[in-house]
């Protein structure tokens, strides 16, 4: 079905239903992975380059063959996904159920926040052009294979990172990569959304003249003043892994990992572009990276500007500083293969 109309209630915010953080396991209750619990599936029309219809129908004949009950809400439009992400994780909590998201990252983050405050368990069917929050956990991607997992789960907390009131499972990013991010959805729009018109957008952003922001950040009790085309912050292993970072290791232990990119030249972002896809990006002299558990960002910007642009998960927001970096009080019970698989980089 498509998605109906949306009230105006609101989530709670990431901080407003754990008092201390490091309490997080005492306070936080644990779902069951119940095969007979309804799922309310969200699939987002625009992820990835499947055919949404084609998904529905199987996923659908595959959950009526299980006699699994179910709903699905197709929203078709961007600026409903939040809210329709709030009625499933409602109507999962009125009946005992879980909640699945059907697309790529930035729907995966739509639902987790809807889902994250009240211990709903969350599904994941990728559809995305990455897909780095399934793989992660091992999650197939293939739509069969993903459905299956959702009819008999072992429910996995899951480590979520937080800047201000929003959430975030893969990345958050301002300077130049908010900016590649925009020109990848201008072209994948036309193009399709392929892995390799994702690439060939990003090297053409790299080719351009690019500015340098200046942040203040506090890290571990210290100030500094960096000059950069980018900062990274990273919760996914796959993602750092595959470029070569050190930090996969700490992100899965309670840490968060920055990078802060040392250049803005065109010639040298190109090179480093080369190494990550080498997955020798962490060995880069123009790289600078750490892992950290919090971390405050303050941008100094331009006159009368009051927010930034920055990038979470791939989708692209306003943000005004300072920006407050830290690991959310809870995590995020996973729907995720019985076995343990080795996740898929």
């Amino acid at each position: 079905m498509k998605a109906g109309a949306c009230n105006s209630r609101t989530t709670p915010g990431i901080n407003e239903y754990v008092p201390d953080p490091d309490e997080r396991m005492l306070t936080q209750s644990i779902p069951r992975a119940d095969r007979t619990a309804p799922l309310f599936i969200v699939m987002n029309a625009r992820s990835g380059a499947s055919d949404s219809n084609e998904s529905h129908e199987k996923m659908r004949l595959q959950l009526e063959a299980a006699r699994r009950a179910h709903e699905f809400v197709l929203v078709e439009h961007p600026e409903d996904l939040t809210c329709q992400a709030r009625r499933a994780v409602q109507a999962a909590r009125e009946r005992g159920g879980a909640v699945v998201a059907v697309g790529g990252d930035g729907t995966i983050n739509a639902i987790a926040h809807a889902a994250l405050p009240f211990d709903v368990p969350m599904g994941i069917v990728p559809q995305g052009t990455f897909n780095y929050s399934g793989r992660a956990h091992g999650i197939p991607l293939e739509i069969e294979a993903a459905t299956e997992v959702l009819l008999n789960p072992r429910l996995k907390p899951v480590q979520v990172g937080a800047v201000n009131d929003r959430i975030f499972l893969v990345n958050v990013s301002l300077g130049l990569y908010p900016k590649a991010l925009e020109q990848r959805e201008e072209a994948t729009t036309q193009l399709g959304r392929k892995p390799i018109v994702a690439l060939w957008s990003g090297l053409r952003t790299l080719l351009q003249e690019s500015g340098q922001l200046t942040l203040e950040i506090e890290l571990d009790r210290e100030r500094e003043v960096v000059r950069t085309s980018t900062l990274f912050v990273g919760n996914n292993p796959v993602q750092l892994e595959r470029v070569g970072l050190p930090e996969a290791d700490d992100v899965q232990q309670r840490h968060l990992a920055g990078v802060i990119v040392k250049t803005n030249r065109p010639s040298a972002l190109l090179w480093l572009a080369f190494r990550g896809a080498l997955g020798t990006l962490g060995d880069a002299d123009q790289i600078r990276s750490f892992a950290f558990r919090s971390m405050t960002v303050n941008p100094r910007l331009r006159y009368g500007r009051r927010d930034i642009k920055i990038a979470i998960d791939g989708e692209i927001l306003r943000i005004r500083p300072p920006l407050r970096f830290s690991i959310a009080p809870h995590s995020l019970w996973l729907m995720v293969p019985k076995q343990e698989t080795t996740p898929q980089c």
